[in-house]
């Protein structure tokens, strides 16, 4: 945490309670948005230890966002001592800044595999079950949600203004992901699964995603992701493991019908932006990963993405997106602190 308390119980006492409130549907009460323009303003980040500085909360407040979206790892647990997980969650919630946040602004998201609770874990993780509820604990979730009472902890967050609705789409690439291949032969991590072996999202969680993307009425669709989605050719987690699996979720979309889409990821400790220009859908595919919050692949050296727009970012950041409904323009920002950006990209619709 940073040294200066002063400013930090400022701002702790100027926010007082939170402005948006959280329902089982997922849906923000418009009338508690505070910004009054058509724009809608999200900031999100991975890869973040409870137990270590991280001077980007009082940014992001400063920020004013919408919402804040954890995009996974959201702390460094890799137990299966849930009395060990639950205190680290609590730690987080603890820290004054990170408290001043979840006072302020509404908090959806989803976890990777740190925060699940096994490194590069998936459906083998014997915790799974208990690990949820703590997630879901950590996210305020009600009691009754049903989000409590089924597998997975994918779930839907919408922001509506006058001009229009963003819809955020928080998948689990964890609870239902099936074994990788071993890559160490060939000097990586994890190679690509025989095609049709396997699975990310599940079939349960497969139908919802179709289903929520075939009748989504929003106006932009943000489908965050713990793992990157487009770059593909290096050699740890990413969606390109499960090669169908990428194939069919551009035939999702594509048949889907939902507009304009996009990919939140994290995971990687590099921030960066990939973009797809495909025949198969009526918009660029946009990929942004945002990673990480407290620390970052420092020695970086380069790796191939065919997608990638700009460059890696290997310090420490977080994302913005300032999406402008009347525009129809999403402008996307690497940040570091006091408001400085790395890297930006711009996407007219």
């Amino acid at each position: 945490m940073k040294e200066n308390v002063l400013k930090t119980l400022i701002l702790l006492l100027l926010i007082g309670c939170k402005s948006q409130h959280k329902s089982i549907t997922g849906q923000v009460n418009t009338s508690k948005i505070e910004n009054t323009d058509s724009k809608i303003l999200i900031a999100f980040g991975s890869c973040n230890k409870h137990d270590e500085e991280n001077v980007y909360w009082d940014d992001i407040i400063n920020a004013n966002p919408d919402i804040f979206i954890w995009g996974g790892d959201n702390i460094y647990a890799d137990t299966e001592d849930m009395g060990k997980m639950k205190a680290m969650y609590l730690e987080q919630k603890a820290i004054p800044e990170y408290a001043a946040l979840d006072k302020s602004v509404l908090i959806t998201g989803t976890w990777d595999d740190h925060d699940y609770g096994m490194n590069d874990g998936g459906q083998e993780f014997t915790k799974k079950r208990e690990s949820q509820q703590l997630f879901l604990d950590f996210m305020e979730v009600g009691r009754d949600d049903p989000r409590r009472n089924r597998e997975g902890v994918y779930s839907v967050q919408i922001i509506s203004k006058p001009e229009g609705q963003v819809k955020i789409i928080n998948l689990d690439t964890r609870y239902f992901r099936t074994p990788l291949t071993d890559g160490s032969s060939q000097g990586k991590r994890y190679l690509p699964n025989n095609y049709g072996d396997g699975t990310i999202l599940g079939d349960a969680q497969w139908t919802w995603l179709e289903n929520e993307l075939s009748n989504s009425e929003a106006t932009f669709n943000f489908i965050v992701s713990s793992i990157q989605f487009l770059s593909n050719q290096h050699g740890f987690e990413k969606w390109a493991n499960h090669p169908h699996e990428v194939d069919k979720m551009l035939r999702v979309i594509k048949n889907s019908g939902a507009k304009r889409v996009i990919l939140l990821s994290g995971d990687r400790h590099i921030s960066e932006f990939s973009k797809m220009e495909t025949d198969q859908l009526p918009f660029p595919l946009i990929d942004f990963t945002s990673s990480g919050l407290t620390h970052s692949y420092t020695s970086f050296t380069g790796e191939p993405n065919d997608f990638r727009v700009g460059e890696v970012v290997s310090t420490t950041s977080f994302g913005w997106v300032d999406v402008d409904l009347m525009k129809m323009e999403v402008h996307f920002k690497i940040m570091g602190e006091n408001g400085h950006v790395y890297q930006e990209l711009k996407q007219a619709y």
